[in-house]
């Protein structure tokens, strides 16, 4: 065996052979996420869904996905991250393989609580594993860049691809889709991604906190559980409450057991880094707004406008080109000249008018003069996730980056399961209401997305306000520098 290694003294096109199987596997996560809103209805035809039952289809894979992300996330650190990408995506790819095959309710939705599985894990190292390897800030910025990217983008592809494939082909299409995807990332990933030792020398023995595991991961099924229901039951009803108080319990025991175990599952130092806990508030802000851009949109362009839903893809893909031309060409060489706080700042900005210029499309819109200017300063996007990415990195030790990427990971499907409870909800009571006062349907429609929209660019104006003050000019604190992780090649 050869002697450890540093990244910084691999070859670059290792290292970006490395970037390119980590993207390709989010690639996978993403599209597995937005090309299954468009195949609900061919879903719920074939199988038999009832209207409830077919929410679970993607609330399984939200709950397994944004329960576990923390846990693999800290398991990566102590058992090495390049086994847990690997476990993660082969799960993934089996669970797409028997979502595919489904023929009944219950095993598709099983198949997807395992998709979700495999996805945490995977997704909960990549960003450990792509910190360790660029730590020259200039190439960070850059691979952050393209990991974002892959991101923004796999939504808009999905969405296209999935009335592709559901038109052309069948639902089962859309999991199918993942097994070439899956089986090239794993041959890939052997090769080109470092043969990691455990970040944390003590090992699973003395690293593990099986209680701190059993309480965070049960707090996080509870509340994401219930903030995916409670357009089923009702934010005031005494089940949705009694639940909200029993995952706040959970999470606040996690938090004492942090504070006081000898070895932590989330050693609470990582908090203590003004930039690692503001970027994840602000991530959190920004995904439940963006949501409503996401799928509001796309039911808006469906229900109101008469889209196809291929059309529909085709009619937001302009978000995803500027997103791609700004975050692969321009916000590596703005954040390397004006600061990540800056870009981010600007960012938000921009979505700020994305969400207000949406709150105020009317009925009959047209796509040059409503639409296409909404897609262009999607690019805000393009933006602030690069500089959030990196902000919240920053302040992780190497022996935390697998758990700074959880942390950043979960806040992320934290802020995705509010922005889905909280604006789908406001709309449809909005839309129910305007359709009992005796207006049309594409009106009412329209006023309930209206609202989501505005609360939707609320929120963003509470995250430009949380990084304004939060994310001021002070140094960088020591841990904020990446430490050399060996690795064996």
């Amino acid at each position: 065996m050869r002697p450890p290694l540093h990244p910084t003294s691999l070859r670059l096109t290792s290292r970006w052979t490395a970037l390119g199987v980590l993207a390709t596997a989010l690639l996978m996560t993403v599209l597995d996420g937005s090309i299954v809103t468009v195949a609900m209805p061919a879903i719920q035809a074939d199988l038999g869904f009832t209207p409830t039952g077919l929410s679970w289809v993607v609330n399984a894979y939200l709950i397994a996905f944004g329960a576990l992300l923390l846990l693999a996330g800290r398991l990566g650190d102590l058992l090495g991250r390049k086994r847990m990408f690997l476990a993660g995506t082969g799960v993934f790819t089996a669970a797409s393989l028997l979502a595919g095959v489904a023929a009944s309710p219950a095993v598709l939705i099983a198949a997807r609580f395992l998709q979700g599985v495999g996805s945490a894990m995977a997704s909960a190292v990549s960003l450990g594993i792509l910190v360790t390897l660029f730590t020259e800030p200039r190439e960070r910025a850059k691979a952050i860049a393209v990991f974002s990217f892959t991101g923004a983008a796999g939504a808009s592809i999905g969405q296209v691809a999935g009335g592709l494939l559901t038109d052309a082909l069948s639902w089962n299409w859309i999991f199918f889709i993942n097994l070439p995807i899956g089986l090239a990332a794993l041959l890939l990933a052997l090769p080109a991604l470092p043969a990691d030792r455990p970040a944390l020398p003590a090992g699973p023995r003395g690293g593990a906190d099986a209680l701190g595991a059993l309480l965070v991961t049960s707090g996080l099924t509870t509340g994401i559980y219930t903030v995916v229901t409670l357009g089923e039951h009702g934010a005031a009803s005494a089940r949705t409450l009694t639940l909200g108080a029993l995952a706040l319990a959970l999470l606040a025991g996690f938090l004492v057991r942090q504070a006081t175990a000898a070895q932590p599952l989330m050693p609470l130092r990582i908090l203590r880094s003004r930039a690692v806990a503001a970027a994840n508030l602000v991530q959190m802000l920004m995904v439940a707004a963006l949501f409503s851009f996401q799928i509001l949109v796309a039911l808006y362009l469906q229900k109101v406008l008469g889209y196809g839903a291929a059309e529909t893809g085709l009619a937001m893909l302009p978000a995803a080109v500027v997103i791609g031309v700004v975050s692969l060409g321009l916000s590596a060489r703005l954040i390397a000249r004006f600061g990540e706080r800056n870009v981010l700042l600007t960012g938000l900005a921009l979505l700020t008018g994305v969400l207000g210029l949406l709150a105020r499309v009317p009925v009959r819109a047209s796509y040059a003069v409503d639409l296409l200017p909404v897609m262009l300063l999607a690019a805000g996007f393009g933006l602030a996730l690069p500089a959030l990415t990196g902000l919240a990195m920053s302040g992780a030790r190497e022996a935390d980056a697998g758990l700074a990427s959880g942390l950043f990971n979960t806040t992320q499907q934290i802020g995705m399961a509010l922005g889905v409870a909280v604006l789908s909800t406001l709309a449809a009571h909005r839309t129910a209401a305007l359709t009992a006062a005796g207006r049309p349907a594409p009106e009412a429609l329209t006023g309930g997305y209206h609202l989501a929209f505005a609360v939707g660019a609320g929120l963003l104006v509470a995250a430009f306000a949380v990084a304004l003050v939060l994310l001021r000019r002070t140094p960088r604190e020591p841990a904020a520098r990446p430490r050399r992780a060996p690795v064996t090649v």
